[in-house]
């Protein structure tokens, strides 16, 4: 279990004894740049901190996922909120100052900048050579992690087969405890920050232990290059990625579909989790998800009938009636997100699954398991009748919706497979993150998106 509570103990108890009898205690991720650099302790109580900045709201405490699936549906959910950033995201209408952009690129940076001083500093790291592994391993996956997300959302989508030339984001690689140096930088290209994430990933594979603790290990990294591999459309590296966290993480399948959801701590599918508790954190899916009873809004986003409507066996399949009425306002809303301190996972053994079946259906392989065997396995855990085939893309991709509906894949799923939204293709200038406005009026290297004006 990765937990933001762990991340305040350990912050907290390192902050009481390395200050004496000083009141004041510098967050980690406000250290000055002359106490940062100084000490083993001090580069791992910096790791901590990136830990606590990716797991803030603007980031994997929930805004990430919800705005790729706003952006990705058409008519299976309605915003129903009054927050108007999210509404943009719904609407393929954002504006080039939404807030809820600019803190995704903002709090993406901070957490890359926070990663990047542990990677620069880790030769401070001498207690021994598998401490400074892990630490410098830690920061790679968390950088590789935020970067993807990066590229996915404010760059054009991944073509395979093409040259990817098209804007992306700065790769900033070096961290800054002084921000009063020039920070112009201009975007690199979607092929340049994929490779630097996949290098990172695999640097981090090879640096992780098989077991962290709280922390990532190297099936966390293995199950981002997965990730990060189908999105590319290599099929094969997705595959054999895949299959290596299924054979070797010793992570499983819950027992039902309800086991995955609203825990306090990580059950066995869990492979690289978030989590929120009363002392820290904040977990806003829940915020726009819930019932007021169960610590939301009521439901700012709510099911639709067409949604439900993706179910071939409604009746049995689990993952179909994991939607509860709103008593307060008649409002369907999914079960995914009814515990306010539950954890947010980012990699579950479900996903590893869907991605290997269909990247074998797509090589025409069955590492593993063949295909159908494997969708239908994942299916009988919800209760799902087995299908008989012959698979097709569409049944997969269907067979995506159903398992992690919710989760924020739909609209990478989306451009991957280059379909549409309704009428909006895959492709489309709307369908990207404009470049918030901030960075356009402080950095003179920056180009803003296509369709959103200079």
């Amino acid at each position: 279990m990765k937990t933001h509570k762990i991340v305040f103990l350990l912050a907290l108890s390192f902050f009481l004894f390395s200050c004496e009898n000083e009141l004041e205690i510098n967050p980690t991720d406000n250290l000055p740049g002359e106490l940062a650099i100084t000490s083993e302790t001090n580069v791992a109580a910096i790791l901590i901190g990136v830990y606590d900045e990716a797991g803030q709201i603007a980031s994997y405490g929930g805004r990430l996922q919800m705005l790729s699936d706003l952006l990705g549906t058409d008519t299976e959910v309605n915003w129903t909120g009054t927050f108007v950033q999210p509404r943009e995201a719904f609407t393929k209408s954002f504006l080039i100052d939404n807030t809820w952009v600019r803190d995704v690129w903002g709090n993406a940076f901070e957490t890359i900048n926070q990663a990047n001083l542990v990677i620069d500093n880790i030769d401070i790291v001498t207690s021994s050579a598998e401490e400074k592994a892990r630490i410098e391993g830690e920061a790679k996956f968390l950088r590789a992690l935020a970067y993807f997300d990066l590229v996915r959302n404010f760059g054009a989508p991944y073509i395979a087969g093409g040259s990817n030339s098209q804007l992306a984001v700065p790769l900033r690689l070096n961290g800054l405890v002084d921000f009063s140096v020039n920070l112009d930088a201009a975007r690199d290209t979607v092929e340049e920050v994929y490779t630097q994430v996949i290098s990172d990933a695999q640097e981090a594979y090879a640096l992780l232990p098989e077991s962290n603790s709280f922390f990532a290990d190297r099936y966390a990294a293995q199950a981002l290059l997965a990730r990060v591999y189908f999105q590319q459309e290599n099929y094969a590296a997705a595959r054999d990625a895949a299959n290596d966290v299924l054979l070797n993480s010793g992570h499983s399948l819950a027992p039902t579909f309800d086991d995955v959801f609203n825990k306090e701590g990580d059950g066995p599918e869990d492979i690289f989790s978030f989590q929120v508790t009363s002392q820290t954190g904040a977990n806003n899916l829940v915020n726009h998800y819930a019932s007021e009873a169960d610590g939301g809004r009521g439901g700012d986003i709510v099911i639709n009938d067409d949604y439900l409507a993706l179910f071939d066996d409604p009746e049995n399949d689990e993952r179909a009636s994991y939607v509860y009425t709103n008593p307060a306002n008649e409002k369907q809303l999914t079960n995914k997100y009814r515990q306010q301190f539950a954890n947010i996972f980012v990699f579950r053994i479900a996903e590893m699954h869907l991605i290997r079946l269909e990247s074998n259906f797509r090589e025409g392989t069955s590492v593993g398991l063949d295909p159908l065997t494997e969708i239908n396995a994942l299916r009988s855990r919800s209760g799902a009748s087995a299908l008989a085939g012959p698979l097709t893309n569409d049944l997969i991709f269907n067979e995506r919706q159903l398992e992690l509906g919710f989760e924020g894949f739909l609209i990478h799923d989306i451009k991957r497979t280059q379909r549409s939204v309704g009428t909006i293709p895959f492709d489309a200038d709307v369908l990207v993150y404009p470049i918030p406005q901030t960075e356009m009026d402080t950095n003179p290297l920056m180009v803003q998106n296509p369709g959103y004006g200079e």
